[in-house]
C-alpha cells in the first residue's frame, strides 16, 4: 500500500521549520566525514580542497545552502569541534 498523503501536524500553519547556516573551521578538520555521513538533510559534502593537515574538509553542497535545519548534529558528532551551525 503506497500512501500519497503524508501526515500533517495540526498546527503546521503556525510552526515554521528552523533554518541554519553551517560554519566550518577547515584547519581543525581531520577528514573523519562524520558530519557528512550523519547530516539528516544531506547538506554537507567533502571538498575538493585540502587543509594544512592534508585532509578534505566538509563544505555545504551547491544548491543546498538553505537546506540546513539547524539541528546541530554535525557539531555534536565532530571530534575536533571543527563545525557548527547558527540559526538564521
Amino acid at each position: 500500500m503506497v500512501r500519497t498523503q503524508y501526515r500533517k501536524p495540526l498546527d503546521s500553519e503556525q510552526v515554521s521549520v528552523p533554518t541554519g547556516q553551517v560554519f566550518v573551521i577547515a584547519e581543525r578538520c581531520k577528514g573523519c566525514r562524520f558530519c557528512v555521513e550523519f547530516c539528516p538533510e544531506q547538506v554537507l559534502a567533502e571538498s575538493t580542497g585540502i587543509n594544512a593537515k592534508g585532509y578534505h574538509y566538509p563544505v555545504v553542497e551547491s544548491g543546498k545552502e538553505d537546506a540546513c535545519i539547524n539541528c546541530a548534529f554535525c557539531k555534536l558528532v565532530c571530534p575536533e569541534f571543527a563545525i557548527y551551525t547558527e540559526e538564521t
